[in-house]
């Protein structure tokens, strides 16, 4: 029988933070930031240049939605981002901020109380 300890218990809800984050971070890519990146395009605007490959952005594009206003100084075009946003895009950038805050959380917590070796 397998024995309950306090390191399985974080080491399930590690793999469980760590799918719903994979979940998320996939979804909203794939629907919201590409629905607001086709609508800038649609514009003429570009995505930021500093971001050509990592995909950094969409992270910057999930905080804009969540905070719901406009920064004075911003790595991406706010007003854009804000503007071409539907109801759909918040659900997903709050589930995408929130999973990825519970899946630090839960990293910081395991390295702080757990020795590693």
């Amino acid at each position: 029988m397998i024995e309950i300890t306090t390191e399985l218990g974080f080491a399930i809800s590690f793999a469980l933070s760590l799918f719903a984050m994979a979940i998320a971070t996939f979804c909203f890519i794939r629907i919201s930031g590409k629905h607001i990146e086709r609508e800038m395009k649609k514009e003429g605007k570009l995505p930021p240049g500093w971001d050509s490959t990592m995909g950094l952005r969409y992270g910057f594009y999930a905080i804009t939605i969540v905070r719901n206003s406009i920064a004075p100084m911003s790595f991406v075009d706010d007003d854009a981002v804000l503007r071409f946003t539907r109801k759909k895009d918040r659900y997903l950038a709050y589930f995408f901020v929130i999973t990825s805050a519970i899946f630090l959380l839960i990293i910081f917590t395991a390295y702080l109380f757990f020795d590693l070796e």
